[in-house]
């Protein structure tokens, strides 16, 4: 506590150097590291859901993700491929 209250005081912040926009809160890759961490926090609670609430066994959670991450790959095929073709 008392490092951080002198580096207010002392005005050490004004010797850092600025994030670069690369690294920003709003940049893309931050972006994405916040909708991959949303993502699996999702995957965590309906992992959570099925096999709590619903009493299915993990295995059978695992199965679940698993099929719907297949068929996921299967719509996302077919759509790239249908836009891809003229």
């Amino acid at each position: 506590k008392a490092a951080f209250i002198n580096f207010i005081s002392d005005e050490e912040w004004k010797s850092i150097e600025p994030v670069s926009s690369w690294f920003g809160p709003s940049s893309f890759l931050m972006s994405s590291m916040s909708a991959l961490f949303k993502l699996s926090m999702w995957i965590r609670h309906g992992h959570g859901y099925l096999t709590e609430n619903l009493g299915i066994p993990v295995w059978g959670s695992y199965a679940v993700f698993g099929l719907a991450t297949l068929f996921l790959g299967m719509i996302l095929g077919l759509v790239s491929e249908s836009l891809g073709t003229e």
